[in-house]
C-alpha cells in the first residue's frame, strides 16, 4: 500500500486559438466585413482595420455610433453563417498532422468565434474537433479576458502551470498570459509582445508543440 497518487491523464497540455492559428480565414473574414460595410453605406477598408484589431461590438461603436448595436450583430452573424457555407478556408500547413499527433484529451480550442461555424469549417478542411471547445458564447468576457483560457483548462482538468497556449494575436497572447499560462505566437513575421517564443508559422511550431505535449523539456 503506498499514499502516492498517480495523476491520471495527461499532464501537459495545449490550447489553440483557431482563426489565424489553425486555419487560414483571412480573406473570409474580409470578405464578411466588407459585406457588412456596404450594407451599412461605410468604408469596408476602414471597417476592415478596425475590426482587426477590437471585438464586433466595439467595431460597432467605432464605425458606426448610434445604430443599434445588436442589430449590426445580427446582420454581422448572417454573413458569418452564409460564408461558412460557400467561403473557401485552408487549415495551416502543418495543421493536421499536428492536431492528429497530440494524445486525445491533452487539447481544446478556444475561439472568439461561434462553435457551429468552427465544426463547419473544421469539417471542411478535414481538421480533428477535440472534446473541448470554448466558444465566444462560453464566456462572459471573451479575449484578452484571461476567461477563456482559464474555462478551457479547468474543462480539460489542468492547472494553468501545465498548459501552453498557441495564438497568433496580441489580445490572444494577453489572453493566456493573463492566465499564468506558457504563450507561443505563430503565423506572424515578428515576435508578439508578451509570448514566451515566437515561430514564423505553425508548422515550423509544431514539433515543439508536440514535445511540449509530451513532456519533453524545451529546447
Amino acid at each position: 500500500m503506498t499514499s502516492e497518487t498517480t495523476r491520471p491523464g495527461p499532464v501537459k497540455f495545449v490550447l489553440f486559438d483557431v482563426d489565424g492559428t489553425l486555419i487560414d480565414a483571412v480573406a473570409n473574414q474580409r470578405r464578411v466585413w466588407a459585406a457588412w460595410a456596404r450594407l451599412h453605406g461605410l468604408d469596408p477598408d476602414e471597417v476592415h482595420r478596425v475590426a482587426l484589431r477590437t471585438r464586433p461590438l466595439e467595431t460597432f461603436a467605432e464605425v458606426a455610433p448610434g445604430r443599434d448595436p445588436q442589430a449590426c450583430l445580427a446582420a454581422l452573424h448572417e454573413l458569418e453563417d452564409e460564408d461558412v457555407r460557400s467561403g473557401v478556408y485552408a487549415a495551416f500547413p502543418g495543421a493536421p498532422e499536428l492536431l492528429t499527433g497530440l494524445p486525445a484529451g491533452c487539447w481544446a480550442l478556444v475561439t472568439s468565434n461561434y462553435e457551429h461555424r468552427v465544426r463547419g469549417r473544421f469539417a471542411r478542411t478535414g481538421l480533428p474537433v477535440p472534446e473541448v471547445l470554448v466558444d465566444a458564447g462560453a464566456v462572459a468576457d471573451g479575449k484578452p479576458s484571461p476567461l477563456p483560457y482559464l474555462l478551457a483548462a479547468e474543462r480539460l482538468g489542468a492547472g494553468p502551470q501545465d498548459c501552453l497556449v498557441v495564438e497568433d494575436a496580441p489580445s490572444g497572447v494577453e489572453s493566456g498570459l493573463r492566465a499564468g499560462m506558457t504563450v507561443w505566437a505563430v503565423n506572424t513575421p515578428a515576435p508578439v509582445d508578451g509570448a514566451h517564443r515566437h515561430f514564423a508559422s505553425l508548422h515550423e511550431a509544431a514539433p515543439a508543440i508536440l514535445a511540449f505535449a509530451s513532456g519533453t523539456p524545451a529546447t
